[in-house]
């Protein structure tokens, strides 16, 4: 008789095999929304083209040399920091203020109820369309019939401003609405992070004789950190990006005093007809924004690693 043949052993099947069906949607989702648009943008932005069917001239990088000389450019991106404080800083820190206070305060005295319908109040501008809220600003803000100067002009100020038209006003007021947009957006990712919190934390924290602030300190804000990275991250990036606001209100004037990088490439791609200039003010955006959302991702990673470090 001869001898039996070995068994060969199975080859055992890459773990992350069984996920790959369930991958290639994504993937294909992400390479036709996001990757080849990318790559199209960053292929014209060494061109100088003028659209259309117009011939593409080689330029090299030279769109990006004109880049930094120009000022316009350098002025859009500070107007971005300007946008990051009214869209970042500003309602992050009113936004934590107002979610600790519905639900420590407010939902314990007056019931969640309440706490919930001032929640959808503050949420309520972020719903609108970016239209409608710059139609109802324009209608505030105007100088000749705008409700404000008309309150002004009844408590007998002659000459109130020109809101939008000025630029030492122009970028405030847009701040100012960017916050009155924004703001409802951390109130409710914040009151969702407090939903987790131990209740019994604060119990205890309040017969030991902790006031409102204390709590806030002690316990809140350690316990929502997380969710305030995600709002930073969020925020951020739509701060450096934002359009609407911009288009709807002052078109990036007067002056150029409310420029904004996403503006700028707007303008040269279609009113300039500067294609290729346009997709290199793009081509820089998309950079930034991915260097400050690794940044941020990665102050993240460095917090959590000393949270667990101390634990």
């Amino acid at each position: 008789m001869s001898a039996p043949v070995a068994a060969r052993p199975r080859r055992r099947r890459p773990a992350w095999l069984p996920y790959v069906p369930y991958l290639i949607p994504g993937a294909v989702a992400f390479v036709v929304v996001i990757g080849y648009p990318l790559v199209t943008n960053v292929y014209i932005s060494l061109f100088s083209w003028r659209g259309g069917l117009a011939p593409l001239s080689w330029v090299g990088l030279g769109n990006y040399v004109e880049l930094w000389h120009d000022t316009a450019f350098w002025t859009s991106f500070e107007n971005s920091l300007a946008m990051i404080v009214a869209m970042v800083v500003v309602p992050t820190l009113i936004g934590l203020v107002l979610a600790a206070v519905l639900f420590d305060y407010l939902g314990r005295r007056f019931g969640s109820r309440v706490a919930a319908v001032l929640r959808a109040t503050y949420y309520l501008p972020q719903i609108l369309p970016v239209a409608v809220a710059g139609v109802l600003w324009n209608w505030i803000l105007n100088a000749q019939t705008g409700a404000l100067n008309v309150i002004l002009r009844g408590v007998g100020l002659d000459s109130p401003p020109n809101w939008l038209g000025d630029p030492s006003t122009a970028l405030p007021s847009v701040m100012l609405v960017l916050i009155w947009v924004q703001i409802g957006y951390p109130v409710v990712i914040f009151m969702a992070a407090l939903q987790r919190v131990d209740p019994e934390l604060y119990e205890a924290a309040e017969l030991d004789g902790a006031g409102w602030w204390r709590r806030f300190r002690a316990i809140t804000m350690p316990q929502i950190r997380p969710e305030t990275f995600v709002v930073t991250l969020t925020c951020t990036v739509a701060a450096l990006k934002v359009f609407g606001p911009i288009y709807v209100l002052t078109r990036g004037g007067p002056e150029s005093s409310t420029l904004v990088p996403s503006y700028y490439s707007y303008l040269n791609f279609f009113d300039k007809s500067r294609v290729g200039y346009g997709a290199a003010v793009a081509t820089v955006l998309t950079i930034v924004i991915i260097v400050v959302a690794a940044v941020i991702l990665a102050l993240q990673a460095r917090a959590e690693r000393r949270e667990e470090a101390g634990a």
